[in-house]
């Protein structure tokens, strides 16, 4: 911003100068003088046009899920030449992916799971920053089997998930230990992708699996005897009521430290455009659908549809921010201190304005 008022004021003040100059002695071909006075008028507010409409570049990248539902409006603003940033958006389907491009300094804003971004603060030594929560809990378990109302009914059954060693596996193990229940009471099956939990869904109708939104959705439109009979963060607020009010936390923002400090504007514009967009898709459910679809994360307008209510798309920042993700974090610490890269982080990891 001080480079552009800079630019805009040496603009105005050629202006001025300009102007001035009409007050000297004419000289012998008056014309020629008044067009390149009016050239040189026109050339200046050029100058300035572009001082103000300078904008900074920001790269960002998304997993082709939630977190990028919610980045919609920001995405379409910016291919309108309407954002306050320029941005490059790069989506992908694997977390690892997004952040090798973030430490090799190839991204400046990422949005990851919320583990990951405690994971690479360790790892860059401080070089993350997060600057806010994107994704409240997006987890369910899903089956035909109606008997199925609370933790404890899951005693006895099989639960097919995803990632031994993830954020799915911490939270479903977390949850059973509150509700009196170890591995030996429930067999937790894990595959490797939620399409393949999925497919057994499908196939087997009561057998049950927890998936995370929008494979929820998709699973329920191909079995219409399927339900979503647990809601694990509605689980684990019952938890916390008596533990300490942590929130279920998916997924993080993050920006590299190093980009923040050198452009803070640029962090706090897309800050504001992110909050505008989240809020934009949780209220305009038939357009962000099918921007959704557009943009190829989700393949068809109706399943987002579906799927956005219970995606709990947000954008929390500040000590709000802070509060539920230090909670969150303090968890899956307390099962196991690599989840979150060997140690809590400290009060720099999150961007307090």
């Amino acid at each position: 911003m001080k480079k552009t008022a800079a630019l805009l004021l040496a603009a105005l003040t050629a202006l001025s100068l300009s102007g001035c100059g009409g007050q000297s002695a004419p000289t012998t071909a008056p014309e020629t003088e008044a067009t390149t006075a009016a050239e040189t008028e026109s050339e200046t507010a050029a100058q300035a046009e572009d001082a103000i409409g300078e904008k900074p570049t920001v790269r960002v990248g998304s997993l082709n899920g939630p977190t990028s539902m919610g980045l919609v409006y920001t995405m379409q603003k910016a291919d309108n030449g309407e954002s306050g940033n320029y941005y490059e958006f790069h989506m992908a389907t694997a977390a690892d992916e997004i952040t090798g491009l973030l430490v090799k300094g190839e991204l400046d804003i990422a949005l990851i799971p919320a583990n990951v971004a405690s994971v690479l603060y360790n790892k860059t030594e401080g070089n993350i920053t997060v600057i806010d929560i994107n994704t409240l809990g997006v987890l369910y378990v899903v089956s035909s089997d109606e008997s199925i109302q609370s933790m404890a009914d899951l005693k006895g059954k099989t639960v097919y998930l995803t990632g031994m060693g993830t954020t799915p596996d911490y939270v479903m193990q977390y949850l059973l230990k509150a509700n009196g229940l170890t591995t030996d009471d429930v067999k937790l099956e894990y595959k490797t992708e939620a399409a393949e939990v999925a497919a057994i869904l499908k196939e087997t109708p009561d057998a049950v699996g927890m998936l995370p939104q929008p494979f929820v959705t998709a699973a329920m439109a191909q079995n219409d005897q399927l339900r979503m009979v647990l809601d694990l963060t509605a689980e684990w607020n019952k938890v916390q009521e008596q533990a300490g009010g942590s929130t279920l936390v998916t997924g993080v923002t993050v920006a590299r430290t190093d980009f923040l400090k050198a452009e803070p504007e640029a962090v706090t514009t897309f800050l504001y455009e992110h909050e505008e967009s989240a809020l934009a898709v949780t209220e305009n459910l038939d357009e962000a659908s099918q921007l959704v679809a557009d943009l190829g994360i989700i393949e068809k307008a109706p399943v987002a549809k579906k799927a956005i209510p219970y995606c709990n798309i947000t954008c929390l920042t500040g000590e709000e921010m802070k509060a539920a993700l230090s909670g969150y974090l303090q968890v899956l610490y307390d099962q196991d201190p690599s989840s979150v890269g060997g140690n809590l982080p400290g009060d720099d990891f999150y961007y307090i304005p």
